[in-house]
């Protein structure tokens, strides 16, 4: 089974037929528009397998189709699909997550009076991210990049009743907008430097020996590249798109939207275009810019793994975990493994998408209560939810050789460790890998263990199949999957990198370092079980450990570091004056310049009238006159008398005669 990269175009379009047939559906129609979008979909795996198929069987090629858009003059646009390992292995995860989430989102939004439009918001949302995945062009890559973020728009801000959703919405709009402007002018100047936008094209694409050789040697300001410079305007990008720091924010906040659009953004559609976008053009990336990256991912990794400690909503927690893990993959890209941040994104894909689904099984048997401290006792109300999201925990954790995430975590690891540059990425990386153990089992100990501390949480029960399966499945890839990509065989990192060989190596070659994470592991699960589990929380109200023995820290914590305040009075701040400015200088000085053209305007229109009037009117009116009163008085002798006008004559005659004699005579 093969598949040719110019019906690449497939895979996207199934499933944004099915979002434009069911924008024209009337709302009743719930079962078609769910069957629409999870049959497209699911139709897109299968034609992702066979794309898969076809990579592999070559995995050093791309396999290219270009075509012209429309022409700009004697330039054309051209735009085109690739094909490579990269591609076929993101659009299979992205098809086969993306199916399983939309089966799930049957059950959990069955009660919505918006259920068709919600699938058909999630139709357009898997287009755009598969539309981006298949790009040979970074135009159209940046096209279908936009179309996710308004998809993102509309599924985090779908309950729009709510206050909260609409904000959540609005901001994380906004603030991966910032990011894209760094990625649009990094698209401009590539293409001024470059000539094009594709990737690949017979030699002549901007991933390739021409193009980056001409980029690599040009220099800029500060002594950067031409390559390093736009290395890191699309890297902007990047961090809007998957909540790096500064710009993670957003992420947190878009837990406001339907749990499965939290599984969808943080496991396999938005926040993995961003490190696939940097695995993409890696190709581009100097050792500048890789430094970059390395030390945006090492803090945010960080960032995500303490904030996520003091946080009491069950969704809010994962976020942050998300947040941290992408941290992760951006480091590993910046320490020069680009295969392992992308062995990283596809295990935390499955598992990640586990948690959040497994977090909207209990959510929805808990009638949407969400804050962990109203809840406990669920593990043996939802004992196949527990035991699946349990499974997600320890893959996220990295609970060693039977979990995905314990193997993708090492390989992150080896590779910062063995960088010749700063070991700070390192260091972070192994701080993180504690905290995450350690938030991790706070959040298992309090949702699942002790007893009920809510009439929600007495009341909880197993949710039916059709939420249930989609979380067994899930639960099987968090486990299976890793084992592609052991230090012994890393089959799927060689095919990643365009290896067709794949160069394993003995376990014991690391096992010092892998020891080292192991015993990490350990002490945060025993500091979370020695702080959470063994001694539950009694009630909603008692006081939470860590925040007994640091009350400050912990408070500042669980305000997220106050990022968001801080942003509000700087950034904010400084809108709004800027904003005040702007209308000041509006109304004074535009409008002053405006209204004194006005002035002048009226002013010319009175001299302009008065001339008129008085002057050219007067005059030619009184000349007028005059000619009239002469032709009316010309006219009174024209009387039509014929007896008059001989006596008129009789008259001249005699006193012409007269003339004569007494002329004559003198």
């Amino acid at each position: 089974m093969s598949l040719s990269a110019q019906y690449l175009w497939l895979i996207p379009s199934l499933p944004l037929l099915a979002a434009a047939i069911s924008s024209l559906l009337p709302r009743r129609a719930r079962r078609l528009s769910s069957a629409l979008a999870i049959g497209a979909l699911a139709l897109s795996f299968f034609i992702s397998c066979a794309a898969l198929s076809t990579a592999l069987a070559n995995p050093a090629a791309h396999l290219t189709h270009n075509f012209t858009w429309f022409e700009l003059g004697n330039d054309p646009v051209r735009l085109g699909w690739l094909l490579d390992p990269l591609t076929a292995f993101m659009c299979t995860m992205v098809t086969f997550v993306g199916t399983l989430i939309f089966i799930f989102s049957l059950g959990y939004m069955h009660a919505d009076e918006n259920f068709k439009q919600f699938f058909c918001f999630l139709s357009l949302f898997a287009a755009a991210m598969l539309g981006l995945l298949v790009a040979n062009s970074l135009l159209l890559l940046f096209i279908c990049w936009e179309l996710v973020g308004l998809a993102s728009y509309l599924l985090i801000g779908f309950w729009f009743y709510k206050p909260s959703a609409a904000a959540a919405a609005k901001k994380a709009f906004i603030t991966t907008r910032i990011g894209d402007l760094g990625f649009l002018l990094g698209l401009l100047w590539l293409y001024d430097s470059a000539g094009s936008l594709l990737l690949y094209d017979n030699g002549h694409g901007v991933l390739e020996a021409t193009a980056l050789g001409a980029l690599g040697s040009a220099a800029t300001v500060g002594g950067l590249t031409v390559a390093s410079a736009i290395g890191l305007l699309l890297f902007c990008g990047a961090v809007g798109k998957s909540g790096q720091f500064p710009l993670h924010v957003w992420l947190p906040d878009a837990m406001e939207g339907p749990t499965p659009v939290s599984a969808l953004i943080h496991a396999a559609t938005m926040v993995a275009a961003g490190v696939f976008l940097m695995a993409r053009v890696y190709p581009l990336l100097t050792p500048d810019t890789l430094q970059v990256v390395a030390l945006i991912g090492a803090i945010t990794a960080l960032l995500g793994a303490v904030i996520a400690v003091a946080q009491y909503d069950l969704k809010r927690i994962l976020a942050f975990s998300t947040v941290s893990q992408l941290g992760y993959m951006m480091l590993a890209i910046g320490v020069g493994a680009p295969g392992a941040a992308m062995f990283h994104l596809l295990t935390h894909a499955f598992f990640k998408a586990l948690l959040f689904l497994g977090a909207g099984s209990v959510i929805h048997a808990a009638h949407h209560e969400q804050d962990i401290r109203q809840l406990g006792g669920l593990s043996v109300k939802m004992k196949l939810t527990f035991a699946t999201f349990a499974i997600g925990t320890m893959a996220l954790v990295g609970v060693p050789l039977f979990f995905s995430g314990f193997w993708s975590k090492e390989a992150i690891l080896h590779a910062a460790h063995a960088t010749s540059g700063s070991h700070f990425p390192f260091y972070a990386a192994l701080i993180g890998v504690v905290l995450t153990a350690f938030y991790n089992t706070r959040l298992i100990s309090e949702v699942f263990f002790g007893h009920g501390r809510s009439r929600s949480a007495n009341h909880a029960h197993e949710n039916s199949a059709v939420m249930t399966t989609p979380l067994v499945i899930l639960a099987c890839f968090a486990i299976v999957l890793g084992f592609l990509g052991t230090p012994a065989y890393p089959w799927l990192q060689a095919r990643l990198n365009g290896e067709t060989a794949v160069h394993g190596h003995s376990l014991f070659e690391g096992v010092g370092l892998m020891v080292l994470s192991i015993v990490l592991v350990a002490i945060g699960i025993g500091a979370g079980w020695m702080l959470y589990g063994r001694k539950l929380r009694l009630n909603a109200t008692s006081p939470d450990p860590l925040a007994t023995v640091a009350p400050r820290v912990h408070a500042f914590l669980g305000a997220r570091l106050k990022f968001d305040e801080l942003y509000a009075a700087t950034f904010g701040l400084l809108s709004s004056f800027l904003a005040t400015a702007a209308d000041w200088f509006d109304r004074y000085v535009w409008g002053g310049i405006v209204h004194f053209l006005a002035l002048l305007g009226e002013f010319s229109g009175t001299v302009n009238r008065e001339a008129d009037e008085q002057g050219l009117n007067a005059g030619f009116d009184a000349t007028s006159e005059k000619l009239r009163g002469t032709g009316q008085a010309y006219s009174r002798a024209q009387t039509g008398d014929a007896h008059g006008y001989l006596r008129f004559l009789a008259i001249g005659f005699v006193a012409l005669a007269l003339v004569a004699i007494f002329g004559g005579v003198a």
